[in-house]
């Protein structure tokens, strides 16, 4: 998009450092790269810890997060010889919801300038989000002058009424606040926040799928996060509480297995299509509360596709409902990147083709040098898009922790007035 906003690039100023901290339902991951040249990251140190306190993305216990976010930053700290104050963290629990604003003023003089544009989007910034609710995003994704839309840059063009269309990401204000609160403790300060989905569709889209329009679903743990792009920009994101742990929950429950075989079993075994080999194969369940590995059971691996396929397939259908819903498939046409730890088991991509019936390909992080091929797998994918989001620095309006919490309401649309025409 043409419009620059005010947004400064603020970033971690020794040696062009930043970090991100990827808090998720199953794993806590931390990325520390260099800012290359052209806007690219290389990697220098990687720390990985599985998630304890956190549950469908957000915080539920914050001693236990605090241990596992600690841990995951100091391991990433001691590969890359540096010691971390600022990171990117990723927003996957709090609800995020998608909201679209409309905004319209005159133009007082001959042509649109900068300061036209600065009053349209600071007016569509200030109406009215439900008051439990933080802004995390405001990006611009279209103007308008005098009813014609699709204009990118209006500086500079002759008209009387602009427009313009801002996409805001709000998220709950207590979700938002125990990430804070949780890196506070961990003695990091949160540079910026970027909802998950629009982290991983950074990292797996390339250029002409954003420019084009596409989605990208990210299979998480806990949770999978939808994100549609279009003409370069974010323009709708959505998050389905259910991941791939309710498949492993699924598992244990199923075949009254411990929870660690049962993900074992989904890791080792697990598929999400069945095939005629599945009757022959046969694979050892041991039981839940029995000490002897006598006492496992056999069952064909048809059986455990039985238990992973339902799921699977109401998670593809919580998606198409959505995708449907949001009015944007049109835009998504069919194409679509999968990526997340949880689509990583075989026939997956498959079976979404199936349902979404759409032409899906597994997406893995772009962009990004360094990564070995474990770190560089669809499990990543937000983590890297964090990094992403910090050097290509998006076009966005700026989101203060103060402006988040003062935008909502009469009293947020008054201060903005003021600092505007003042």
């Amino acid at each position: 998009m043409g419009f620059n906003s005010a947004k400064k690039q603020k970033r971690a100023p020794r040696g062009g450092i930043v970090a991100a901290l990827d808090v998720g339902s199953t794993k806590v991951c931390c990325f520390i790269a260099r800012v290359e040249d052209a806007g690219s990251v290389r990697i220098l140190g990687i720390g990985h810890q599985i998630a304890t306190g956190v549950r469908t993305g957000a915080i539920v216990d914050m001693e236990a997060a605090e241990t596992c976010i600690g841990a995951a930053v100091h391991q990433a700290e001691q590969q890359a010889g540096d010691t971390i104050r600022e990171v990117i963290v990723n927003m996957s629990g709090g609800f995020p919801v998608s909201h679209s604003f409309n905004a319209e003023v005159s133009v007082p003089g001959p042509e649109v300038t900068e300061h036209d544009v600065h009053r349209a989007l600071n007016h569509a910034r200030s109406l009215q989000v439900a008051p439990d609710s933080r802004i995390v995003h405001a990006i611009p994704v279209g103007f308008a002058l005098d009813g014609n839309r699709g204009i990118r840059d209006p500086k500079g063009m002759y008209g009387e009424r602009l427009g313009v269309n801002v996409h805001v990401i709000t998220a709950s204000a207590g979700a938002v606040r125990n990430l804070q609160i949780g890196a506070a403790r961990c003695h990091l300060e949160i540079d910026s926040m970027v909802v998950s989905p629009y982290a991983s569709g950074l990292a797996c889209l390339v250029e002409d799928e954003m420019e084009l329009g596409a989605a990208c679903i990210d299979m998480g743990g806990g949770t999978t996060t939808i994100s549609v792009f279009c003409e370069g920009n974010l323009v709708w994101t959505d998050c389905i509480p259910v991941g791939g742990s309710h498949v492993t929950n699924d598992i244990a429950r199923g075949l009254t297995t411990p929870v660690a075989h049962a993900e074992r079993m989904k890791t080792l075994h697990g598929s999400a299509m069945a095939t005629a080999a599945d009757e022959r194969e046969m694979i050892d369940v041991p039981q839940v509360g029995e000490e002897e590995r006598g006492t496992s059971n056999s069952v064909p691996k048809s059986f455990l596709v039985r238990i992973i396929q339902p799921r699977l397939e109401e998670i593809f259908e919580l998606v198409r409902q959505r995708l449907e819903q949001s009015g944007h498939a049109k835009l998504v046409g069919r194409r679509v990147v999968l990526t997340g730890g949880a689509c990583q088991l075989p026939n997956t991509r498959e079976l979404a083709q199936l349902i979404l019936d759409k032409q899906v390909r597994l997406g893995r992080p772009l962009r990004i040098a360094g990564l070995n091929e474990t770190h560089g797998g669809p499990a990543y994918s937000t983590a890297a898009g964090l990094l992403l989001h910090a050097v290509r620095n998006p076009n966005e309006l700026p989101v203060s922790g103060h402006e988040a919490a003062a935008s909502s309401g009469i009293l947020g649309r008054v201060s903005l007035w003021l600092r505007e025409n003042l």
